[in-house]
């Protein structure tokens, strides 16, 4: 009975031991994060260092911020290190710690950023970079930074293009949902702070800032997914590789909506594969989006207003209203491709009425006046300052949406080449800077260039 009695005493005596300790470690632990914090908040990154090497030894599990603050002294010390190879240890002892203990928390950036690292600094092989956003891009493709995202594409494409064009289509079309979802995230945020009668708080102008700049990374990255994927999503390739797999997938939505998309997107409607993929769609996936494509069959076929109805059942079936803008918009693509184009530019205003932010709809307007100057003037200071109006609602998308500004601006600068020089301005008598009417479809003003 003794005996049972002192063990317990002992054991009850160890516990008591074991919390205080612990109870000690933590105490010091959180002294050694405070100080860590305040020395890295006011950029002491020395002073932080003898801490972060002390919260790394004692209290790896404890903090997941140490490990986002260590890896930028970590890496500001490599920047500047003599010894390059214990400085580079010193970052990647950060990353693997930080993966051991904190597997769950954000792990696709921290392979994402070490990856940008890694290239930075020429310290991997491509095949070992390439691996690394592969593991970024399985888990997460939405925490990639957006030249990672494009690197990661460009390492499927170079790999796969020839002997699985496949899996670059299906990589591509994941990657662009990604950067569309974080696009139409990025325009919702950005209608608020866009309203030019609304005077913005510092936080706000800040990520109207953030927002606009990362609108434009991914718009202009999307162009470049693009110029990939044409060179080998051609018609002669596609059509052989979906007629092959039609079969095995038609109950397949995604894989029928992502099959008709790419058909259209190339051109490739004249095959009579494109209806048999956009009537197994509708089937497959009764949807706003499938329901568009077969109007667009149903138009081919002669069926004007069975197609119009139909793309009225898919606009009224959608609820989300980004995505109404985007199903005006290709009304008014219809339209204008019918020769319709004052009913096209109604329709791409009637877009922006859903989503204000929406520049395509202005870049679409801009490049109708364009294509009408030689029709809608009489004499060539006339034809030159449609591209005037053209370079006119440009500038407004450009304005309006950061993820084409670049594009826009381009084309706007485009247009203002085939402007009225000084010299015909000066010939016909008009003052630069009045307002010009301009008639045929347009029917709006535009000043006279003044330079």
């Amino acid at each position: 009975m003794m005996k049972k009695v002192t063990f317990l005493l002992a054991a009850i005596l160890l516990v008591a031991t074991t919390t205080k300790t612990n109870a000690q470690a933590d105490q010091q632990c959180a002294l050694k994060a405070n100080l860590f914090n305040g020395d890295y908040g006011s950029k002491k990154y020395d002073d932080a260092y003898v801490n972060l090497i002390y919260l790394l030894d004692n209290c790896a599990s404890n903090y997941v911020s140490v490990y986002q603050k260590g890896d930028k002294i970590a890496k500001a010390r490599f920047k500047n290190a003599s010894n390059k190879d214990e400085a580079f240890k010193f970052v990647k002892r950060i990353y693997d710690q930080r993966l051991k203990w904190f597997p769950k928390k954000n792990p696709a950036k921290v392979h994402s950023d070490y990856a940008t690292f890694l290239d930075a600094n020429k310290l991997a092989s491509k095949d070992e970079v390439f691996n690394l956003l592969q593991k970024a891009y399985e888990i997460d493709p939405t925490k990639m930074g957006v030249k990672n995202i494009y690197k990661y594409f460009q390492g499927i494409t170079d790999r796969n293009k020839d002997t699985n064009p496949q899996k670059v289509f299906d990589t591509y079309d994941d990657v662009m949902e990604s950067v569309q979802e974080k696009l139409d995230d990025y325009t919702k945020k950005l209608v608020p702070l866009l309203d030019s009668t609304k005077t913005l708080s510092k936080s706000e102008k800040r990520k109207k800032r953030i927002y606009s700049v990362n609108s434009k990374a991914l718009g202009t990255v999307e162009g470049q997914f693009d110029r990939i994927l044409s060179e080998i999503a051609t018609c002669e390739r596609l059509v052989p590789l979906y007629r092959r797999d039609l079969d095995a997938n038609k109950g397949n939505g995604q894989w029928l909506k992502r099959a008709v998309s790419r058909m259209h997107n190339k051109g490739c409607q004249s095959d009579p594969l494109y209806a048999e993929l956009a009537q197994a769609y509708a089937e497959a996936s009764p949807s706003a989006d499938a329901y568009s494509f077969l109007a667009g069959v149903l138009d081919k076929n002669g069926q004007s207003s069975e197609a119009d109805a139909m793309r009225q059942k898919a606009f009224d079936l959608e609820t989300d209203p980004f995505k109404k803008a985007k199903f005006k918009l290709k009304f008014a693509q219809n339209a204008k491709d019918k020769g319709r184009k004052g009913q096209a530019r109604r329709l791409a205003m009637e877009a922006l009425q859903f989503n204000p932010n929406l520049g395509k709809a202005y870049l679409f307007i801009a490049g109708m006046y364009a294509s009408s100057a030689n029709s809608c003037g009489k004499n060539e200071f006339a034809k030159r300052m449609v591209y005037v109006a053209a370079a006119n609602k440009a500038r407004r998308a450009a304005a309006i949406d950061p993820s084409i500004s670049a594009k826009a601006n381009r084309y706007a600068r485009s247009y203002m080449k085939q402007a009225p020089s000084k010299k015909l301005i000066f010939t016909e008598g008009i003052a630069p800077g009045s307002s010009h009417r301009i008639g045929c479809w347009i029917g709006e003003s535009a000043r006279v260039p003044n330079n």
